[in-house]
């Protein structure tokens, strides 16, 4: 039986050869949002993953929507200069198709990166924080400041900026483009009653802060062409009663699908600093699997997929139509080329590496012609 992992899969105009996916990781190592050299050896050795997709780690639409000094951006000519420079080159080389998932910050900004600490910077430590807003003055947690409430100007120029984004994407040639809802960043904290507690048109409910989450997804579709892929990563429940669920999950897809996206990545938690996800394997599955099947959209499981097998089963049971692998990929970057030879399937494989023997690299194809 042939490999659903390695079956292709088509998102509005573009093709992928199969359905694994290396999600956006922040590597918190840019120079004021510009990509360095840093990027170029990390995207690069994922150009030829195996992976059908890889998406750029979260990359923000303002200053200071990053969530860290160290947090790629795409609000400067020079942030776009310099991500076209490492994008053009990851495609000469490579054989993955490469997507970027636009961000913002939000409460979480003006955060350590996670080796100095990973919590709200501070003054007195001569980190150099900035002022930091959200959709109410709550903050994340006890470590980080207190966010200045957003004003309708505010809401209208973050809409403004995921727009400008998109289209900077759009010129450096993205395959792919995805929105950053989850993990409490300023989109999922709108949505989130956890974090929103607003009662004016920009509150929690379905006909508030949902509206305008439908209306920049909208600007954000009416920007890039409908041959170029666009998709969001939702949450699929904040682990916390009072939060967001699985039920909500579904009826917030189907309003992203008909704003215009082609596809979800369904992830959890992050909505405030003490909720802790679930550590089963794949425990984001049941969320996707129901966005995919109630709302009728593509979906991509993410979180604590780790081996071949279990990526395999997910897709040929119909729970998701892509996985996202992610430590995985950083523990092995050719973890699609393994996967292919346990599962059957076919990858690409450049040149250079063709001269190990046939016998170890049997299921792992030469490249197209």
């Amino acid at each position: 039986m042939s490999s659903k992992l390695f079956s292709p899969i088509r998102l509005a105009e573009l093709e992928l050869p199969n359905r694994i996916v290396v999600p956006p990781m922040c590597q918190y190592s840019a120079d004021d949002g510009c990509a360095n050299d840093w990027h170029m050896t990390h995207l690069g050795m994922l150009a030829n993953s195996g992976a059908g997709l890889v998406v750029v780690e979260a990359t923000h639409v303002t200053r200071p929507g990053r969530i860290t000094h160290g947090c790629l951006g795409l609000y400067s000519d020079a942030n776009e200069a310099a991500l076209k420079r490492v994008i053009d080159h990851c495609k000469r080389i490579g054989k993955s198709k490469f997507g970027i998932q636009l961000a913002h910050a939000g409460r979480k900004a003006s955060t350590q990166r996670p080796w100095e600490g990973g919590k709200g910077l501070h003054r007195n430590g001569g980190d150099e924080p900035w002022e930091t807003m959200g959709p109410s003055g709550a903050t994340f947690g006890a470590e980080w400041p207190s966010p200045r409430e957003m004003t309708a100007e505010d809401f209208k120029h973050a809409a403004d900026a995921f727009v400008q984004a998109a289209e900077r994407a759009v010129r450096i040639g993205f395959d792919a483009i995805e929105l950053h809802m989850a993990h409490g960043y300023l989109m999922h904290s709108i949505q989130s009653p956890l974090s929103n507690q607003r009662t004016d048109e920009y509150g929690p409910s379905r006909q508030a802060g949902w509206r305008y989450l439908f209306d920049t997804v909208a600007a954000v579709r009416a920007a890039v062409p409908r041959a170029i892929p666009l998709g969001a990563r939702i949450t699929g429940s904040d682990w916390q009663d009072g939060g967001l669920t699985t039920d909500d999950a579904v009826e917030f897809a189907r309003g992203l699908k008909e704003a215009g996206l082609d596809f979800l990545d369904v992830s959890s938690g992050g909505a405030r600093a003490d909720i802790r996800n679930p550590t089963a394997p794949g425990y984001n599955v049941p969320a996707a699997e129901r966005v995919r099947r109630e709302a009728g959209i593509p979906s991509r499981a993410v979180g604590l997929v780790t081996t071949p097998q279990q990526a395999e089963d997910i897709v040929a049971e119909g729970k998701a139509d892509m996985v996202a692998i992610g430590r995985a990929f950083l523990d092995d970057p050719h973890w699609a080329w393994e996967a292919a030879r346990q599962l059957g399937g076919e990858v690409e494989r450049p040149n250079q590496y063709l001269r190990v023997g046939r016998s170890l690299w049997s299921g792992v194809s030469k490249p197209r012609t």
